[in-house]
């Protein structure tokens, strides 16, 4: 009989510890180099090369980045509210990590005859044969994600400047404005799957070739979730909270050095996280062909779904300008909210007369 510590396998923890390990690398690496791609990509097409200087074809350059901010001087307003101005970018940092606890991004594995499940938040109990997961996985997304909010606002208040005052209040306006339409766009996947967990819902999306998929049978909830949540995390075209045209760097105008840097980590991992969760909600999540039979695959289809979704991100930056303050909020209020109450309204009445 192995090792137990509280009654749990000592492999368990062992096991927890790796995933957590693995997830926050993975999270960490892909924000770095986000940067990078997404410079090169919209160079690429505005016809520029991007980054080139700092390794071959530029690869380097996120990490010359990191170690220019590290280095670089700590400036504190005389006139601001110190405690609360150097917390905020930990605030805004710290939720974009920790929603991924609940993300399933793979199957099931056997390691020295334990069966782990690709999921941090969860544990394969031999006695009944099945993963247990978080119940209520996509409330405590919504829950981790409303937070990072209070970081950019607490920044914008903190800083005593009127441009970052602003865009703080662009902010939590923008986040209650779209967050509101992005949960009730998600209503119409749970009145289909008949469950919160992301591991269930995962699950019910397998076969037919990508048929299943709720963005297939739910492609109008599937575009208002993924539109709102670019909102929620001020991606271009709703980057209203920092419109350096009209506000410097709106909440983190005063900032500079690793706090600056940690504000810009959190923009980019709140897009690794938006698109996870989208890619498990509507896109299958790690399901693809004989990701069951060779468990392996599962997180290559998953990480290859993130990316998609990233570099659609990317793309719309490249493309789209920024919307006026009133334009987004009469698209929240008066068109992507009518429209996801009619969705589920219109989910309700097709699942009605089909069951």
């Amino acid at each position: 009989m192995g090792i137990e510590i509280l009654g749990l396998p000592l492999m368990y923890y062992i096991a927890m510890v790796a995933k957590v390990l693995v997830a926050f690398v993975f999270v960490l690496l892909t924000v770095a180099y986000a940067t990078y791609a997404e410079r090169k990509i919209i160079g690429h097409m505005q016809v520029r090369l991007g980054p080139m200087r700092t390794g071959w074809h530029g690869l380097l350059q996120p990490i010359a980045d990191g170690v220019k901010l590290f280095f670089k001087e700590e400036i504190i307003p005389t006139s601001s509210s110190t405690f609360a101005f150097l917390v905020a970018p930990l605030i805004a940092l710290i939720p974009a990590f920790i929603t991924f606890a609940v993300i399933p991004f793979g199957g099931v594995i056997e390691v020295a005859g334990y069966k782990i499940p690709l999921q941090i938040a969860a544990y394969f109990d031999t006695n009944v044969g099945r993963v247990f997961d978080v119940n209520v996985g996509v409330l405590y997304i919504l829950a981790m994600s409303s937070l990072g909010v209070y970081g950019i606002v607490l920044a914008g208040w903190a800083s005593n400047s009127k441009y970052s005052l602003l865009g703080g209040l662009r902010s939590s306006a923008q986040m209650i404005s779209y967050e509101l339409s992005a949960g009730l766009a998600i209503i119409s996947v749970f009145m289909l799957s008949e469950t919160l967990s992301l591991g269930k819902i995962v699950e019910l999306q397998s076969g037919w070739g990508g048929f299943e998929w709720y963005a297939v049978k739910q492609p109008l909830a599937f575009f208002l979730f993924f539109v709102c949540s670019l909102a929620e995390i001020n991606r271009t075209p709703f980057d209203l909270p920092e419109a350096e045209s009209e506000l410097v760097s709106g909440f983190c105008t005063e900032y500079s050095s690793m706090k600056y840097a940690m504000f810009f980590m959190a923009e980019y991992a709140n897009m690794v996280t938006v698109c996870a969760l989208t890619a498990t909600l509507f896109l299958g999540g790690w399901n693809g062909p004989m990701a069951t039979t060779i468990p392996l695959l599962g997180p290559l289809y998953f990480i290859a779904k993130i990316y998609f979704l990233m570099f659609f991100c990317m793309w719309i930056r490249a493309t789209v300008p920024r919307y006026r303050y009133d334009q987004l909020m009469h698209l929240g209020w008066k068109v992507f909210l009518p429209l996801s109450l009619l969705n589920i309204v219109a989910t309700g009445i097709i699942g009605y007369f089909i069951k």
